[in-house]
């Protein structure tokens, strides 16, 4: 069974230091600044995020589940990506499950340290990944013309 992903007073404070690190450009080459405005409220909210890339193509994986940025980005328009000063607009567009399984594999392979989160390791059939695309939506970046 996955953990379950609760965001509280040290995970916020985890949260501010990759913030920072990433606004300067430092760690880990694909983690970015996902902005994306609120559902409700319409104000901007930030959140770090893990951008994979392959064939030229960019993907957001929701690795702790249907998480706020998720159900924000299901319906903004658009969504801001920046990194050490670098900013960009784009669209999301959710993968269906079995579009999602490579991009979910590629993921747990990149990132280990969010395999707890899911209920699926390496090993796991593609039906069992596409499985695990409702708990862990997959969208694709596409920029805004």
């Amino acid at each position: 069974m996955a953990k379950s992903y609760r965001v509280g007073p040290g995970t916020r404070a985890v949260n501010r230091v990759f913030l920072t690190m990433t606004r300067l450009g430092l760690g880990k080459g694909y983690r970015y600044i996902l902005t994306v405005n609120g559902r409700k409220s319409g104000r901007p909210y930030s959140t770090p995020v893990d951008v994979m890339s392959a064939g030229g193509d960019r993907w957001l994986v929701a690795a702790y589940g249907v998480s706020n940025w998720v159900r924000n980005a299901r319906v903004a328009d658009e969504v801001g990506l920046s990194r050490g000063g670098r900013s960009r607009k784009l669209r999301v567009v959710e993968l269906g499950p079995e579009e999602s399984v490579p991009v979910l594999r590629q993921y747990l392979r990149e990132v280990p340290v969010t395999r707890a989160y899911f209920d699926v390791t390496l090993d796991s059939t593609d039906e069992e990944f596409a499985a695990e695309a409702a708990r862990h939506p997959v969208f694709r970046l596409v920029p805004v013309a």
